[in-house]
């Protein structure tokens, strides 16, 4: 093989093998990308679903605490602000000002809930607990999508940004995706857990008695003189058998 083939034949190689990666990479891009699209509509149902709950919260809120009129319009304006929100992004991606409110509705409605524990009649009513409850499992569920969708994005941005692929991103116009980010420290903390009683399983620790003014305390009883434990055990002495007694017989004559 001449030189010219030969140079011929290792850049078809490279060109071969530059293009293979090239739709691989791609290819990866593609697929992160549709993860994370993916990966936020479950979380974009339950915020529609947090949507839903939310007026019937506050009517019924409203019906017994009057005197949370403040927190009850706050808690609409945000829901309204964030369903434009979510309405002029069209399902996509959200917007580093979406992630914002939704964080600012997800504080407020905790703050409510804290608040109305002064209401015994609230925290009686079966509407408002049923509405509770579904509140609660919702934002754990979009604590759970939110993970999942940060997660997602982390890989899709560390790729675009990496060398070489950062290279291949540029050349189509992928570009980074935005994180659902919560920054307030009580959404972050995890939930404190108070067992009370049924943190202890064993037998309760044995208090130590404590004497009475003038009374023998048991060291003191262990050093004084014991007269019975001091006398000297009897000799063992066997005894003998009543001659008149039953079944005696009486010793044979030689």
């Amino acid at each position: 093989m001449d030189p010219i083939s030969a140079i011929l034949l290792i850049l078809a190689l490279v060109v071969v093998v530059a293009v293979g990666w090239g739709v691989g990479a791609y290819n990866g891009f593609v697929r992160l990308r549709n993860v994370i699209q993916e990966s936020w509509r479950q979380v974009d149902v339950e915020l529609n679903r947090r949507y839903e709950l939310i007026p019937n919260l506050i009517e019924t809120v409203r019906a017994y605490a009057a005197h949370e009129r403040n927190t009850l319009t706050e808690i609409t304006s945000l829901r309204t602000r964030a369903q434009s929100l979510a309405q002029a992004e069209g399902g996509h991606a959200p917007s580093p000002e979406r992630a914002q409110v939704e964080e600012q509705l997800s504080g407020a409605v905790r703050n409510l809930m804290v608040s109305v524990e002064a209401y015994p009649q609230l925290q009686s009513n079966q509407n408002f607990l049923e509405l509770q409850r579904q509140l609660a499992e919702t934002e754990d569920r979009i604590a759970n999508g939110r993970r999942y969708y940060n997660a997602n994005v982390r890989n899709y941005n560390v790729k675009v940004e990496s060398v070489p692929s950062n290279v291949l991103a540029n050349m189509f116009r992928f570009e980074k995706a935005t994180y659902f980010e919560v920054n307030d420290p009580a959404v972050r903390r995890a939930p404190d857990v108070s067992f009370g009683e049924i943190s202890y399983r064993g037998d309760a620790p044995e208090v130590p008695r404590r004497e009475a003014p003038g009374e023998v305390g048991q060291g003191d009883r262990d050093a004084l003189p014991n007269p019975q434990a001091d006398a000297a055990p009897p000799s063992y002495q066997p005894q003998r058998q009543d001659p008149a007694g039953p079944g005696y017989l009486p010793p044979r004559q030689a």
